[in-house]
């Protein structure tokens, strides 16, 4: 089970515990190459929600600090 309080995690926080760039995590979303969320294009600028549970479980971690 994945602690973490919040309702979603950020671009920012996923890729500095993953230990990649923000742009790495947002093109991974962006073409559904990372399992743990989705990106959706609204007009022309993005969005994201990153699951903290699926995310959780991809990295193998058991707390978001």
């Amino acid at each position: 089970m994945c602690k973490y309080t919040g309702k979603h995690l950020s671009v920012i926080k996923a890729a500095e515990i993953m230990g990649k760039s923000q742009q790495f995590v947002r093109i991974g979303l962006q073409r559904g190459l990372l399992p743990f969320g989705t990106a959706v294009k609204m007009s022309s600028i993005w969005t994201y929600y990153i699951s903290p549970k699926q995310f959780c479980d991809y990295v193998g971690i058991k707390n978001i600090i």
